[in-house]
């Protein structure tokens, strides 16, 4: 498994670093996921998001605007 850095804003304006293993580079729509079960638990687990499906970065763009939280790089390590 190789591991990525997924670099963030996070709902204090603070640039977070992530690190993750996976096999390969995860999507923006993969990492808010990740970045969700990790930083909030409960509403990962919830997901009530509709747009799943319908919209391109569903996860990203609802990790956003629900939590203010915006990725803005995913790099390997």
């Amino acid at each position: 498994m190789q591991k990525w850095k997924v670099t963030f804003v996070d709902d204090h304006g603070e640039i977070v670093d992530e690190v993750f293993e996976r096999a390969e580079c995860p999507s923006d729509d993969e990492a808010a996921q990740l970045i969700k079960a990790k930083l909030l638990p409960v509403a990962a687990a919830l997901d009530l998001n509709d747009l799943e499906g319908r919209t391109p970065d569903a996860g990203a763009k609802s990790l956003k605007t629900q939590n203010s939280i915006e990725i803005r790089s995913i790099t390997p390590v």
